[in-house]
């Protein structure tokens, strides 16, 4: 098993839900995460003057499903190929093992358990 982290702009939420549920993605949990990277964020006005502010952290989604191993390479394919714009701040995909998953309501364990 293997869990994949999506971190995306929160506009392409809907459509990465889509593309998991198109591999039958059991589950997905997603929330609202800041940091920053190499994007460079642009100046934004502030008041009714002049001035302008440069976020140093940028607003992110961060998406984590857990797939069999069989499915990551496909999931993977799909997400860059529909996800990318070409930019920088199109965002970041981490895959990590996981040695053992347990559902706690069925006991069920490992791929059952997803």
């Amino acid at each position: 098993m293997k869990r994949i982290e999506i971190i995306i702009p929160h506009e392409r939420l809907d459509k990465t839900n889509k593309i998991l549920e198109e591999f039958d993605v059991g589950g997905m949990s997603f929330y609202h995460i800041s940091g920053r990277g190499k994007t460079k964020w642009k100046p934004i006005p502030v008041g009714r003057g002049v001035m302008m502010y440069t976020p140093k952290y940028g607003t992110r989604t961060k998406i984590e499903v857990l797939v069999p191993d069989s499915l990551v390479g496909k999931i993977i394919e799909q997400l860059l190929n529909e996800l990318s714009t070409g930019s920088v701040s199109d965002g970041k995909i981490f895959v990590s093992d996981v040695i053992q998953a347990y559902d706690i309501g069925t006991k069920n364990k490992n791929e059952l358990a997803i």
